[in-house]
Parts: C-alpha cells; structure tokens; sequence
C-alpha cells in the first residue's frame, strides 16, 4: 500500500465525521438527535448543506481510494470480496453527498452504504479470520452483531433514523481503524 493510500486512510472518516459535526452545530437550532436523520443536514433547500455534503464526498473518495490500496495487502479471495463491497458502499457513501435528501436516489444509496458498508466489513472479516486472523475475524463479527442489534434498537426507540445511522457510522470507522493498524502493523514487519 502506498503511504498516500494510507494517509488517506487516516484522514477519510475524521473528514466525514468533522463536516456532520459542524453541519450538527450550524443547525442545532432545529436538528435533533432522536428525531432527525444525518441525512437532514444535508438536504436540498437547506442553507449550508454543502457543510455536511462536501466532506462526505471527500470522505468518501479518500477511503476509496485507501481501499484500493487494500487488494495489494491480502491475496485471500473471500476478503477482496469483502473489500470490493466496502468500496460500492462507499461508493453509495459519495452518492448520499452528490444525491442528497430531497432527491430521488438519496433513499436507496443511503442504504447502499449502510448494506456493502457493513456486509462488506463482515465478509473482509472473515476473508482475514481464513488467513489465520482468528482474533480480527471474532473482532468483526461481534462489531457486525453489535451494530445490527443497536441499530434495530435505535429503529424501534426513537422517531429519528439519526442514532440508528450514527451506530452504523462509528461501527464501519472503528472496523476501518482496526484494519488500518493491522496494515500499519503488517507493513512495518515486511
């Protein structure tokens, strides 16, 4: 992998993560935790919902571009799977800032990232638990666990999808750095 796809790595969901947080301050006024969606703070009409848009799109481009990094790391088939589903949920990631809430495609490539985003986690997981990873493969599959019955929760308790979606946000980051310190412990032994 190459330092650039790397960095990119590190950068892509602090970049995301930052430009929700200030699109969340812009708007507190009326955005609620428990009763909105993220997908609010970027919607068609609302002032400033570049804010929020634009690093995603960033966000999103960067960890695609990181994740191709990624096929040179392992040659296991089932984690390449994994990982090329990971890049169409960030693909579907750059189509939630591009087709935002207000126009047609937003429902369906919100969830297409949230769907490849963590099913591709979980199958690249297992690609690595086959290559003798048992540990970050147990990893994963009690993230992908946690994630699903959280987010079912969140869908259940409250009006807003927000909470739900940010579940989902922090499980698909917190997978994404633990595969970004194993690279990074990988690399400096080779």
């Amino acid at each position: 992998m190459r330092k650039s796809q790397f960095l990119a790595g590190i950068a892509a969901p602090s970049i995301g993560l930052t430009g929700i947080a200030i699109a969340v301050a812009i708007n507190h006024s009326w955005w609620r935790l428990k009763n909105n969606a993220i997908s609010d703070l970027g919607k068609v009409g609302l002032p400033y919902n570049w804010v929020m848009n634009v690093p995603l799109f960033i966000s999103a481009i960067l960890a695609i571009y990181y994740a191709a990094g990624l096929f040179g790391e392992v040659k296991n088939r089932v984690f390449r799977i994994g990982i090329a589903l990971f890049v169409i949920g960030l693909v579907f990631l750059a189509g939630v800032a591009v087709f935002p809430e207000g126009t047609k495609p937003h429902y369906h490539v919100s969830w297409g990232f949230f769907l490849a985003g963590s099913v591709g986690y979980l199958i690249a997981g297992a690609g690595l638990w086959l290559e003798g990873l048992r540990k970050f493969g147990a990893f994963t599959v009690l993230l992908f666990t946690s994630e699903a019955l959280l987010a079912k929760w969140a869908f259940n308790a409250f009006s807003g999808v927000a909470i739900a979606e940010f579940i989902g946000i922090f499980a698909i980051t917190a997978w994404h750095y633990a595969l970004l310190l194993g690279v990074l412990k990988r690399s400096s032994k080779g």
